[in-house]
């Protein structure tokens, strides 16, 4: 998913979940952006962003998934650039019974979609509104 902030467009692409952390590379932002992250409207500890080594605009992104989101089910948690308010990423992650038969699964990734376009409506209203 992008952000725009201005000219810059804030990619945030997932690389990779180990051992209980997600990762993901962001590109676009000439300086750490302000990252947080959402399970269902309750803040989470803030994704860490450290610089690529030798790659300016580029950026490490590491969420570790706290235990307490583990739970039946589908479990979506959103990160979004605080600045521009956009949701730059959405993890996913499904527990317990087979994904077909579980519904709430379905209905929390509808949620997740709903609320980046909401976010993106706003945004629009916002920016059209002068």
């Amino acid at each position: 998913m992008a952000a725009n902030t201005g000219a810059v467009t804030m990619i945030l692409m997932q690389t990779a979940i180990r051992a209980g952390i997600w990762q993901g590379l962001l590109t676009g932002a000439a300086t750490a952006p302000e990252l947080e992250a959402v399970h269902h409207d309750t803040a989470l500890p803030a994704p860490d962003v450290t610089a690529v080594p030798g790659r300016p605009g580029e950026w490490q992104v590491r969420l570790p998934i706290p235990p307490e989101v583990l739970s039946e089910g589908g479990q979506v948690i959103l990160i979004r650039d605080r600045a521009s308010d956009q949701t730059l990423a959405h993890v996913t992650i499904l527990t317990g019974e087979p994904v077909d038969q579980d519904l709430r699964a379905e209905v929390d990734l509808l949620r997740a979609e709903l609320d980046m376009l909401k976010q993106a409506f706003r945004r629009h209203c916002v920016e059209t509104a002068g």
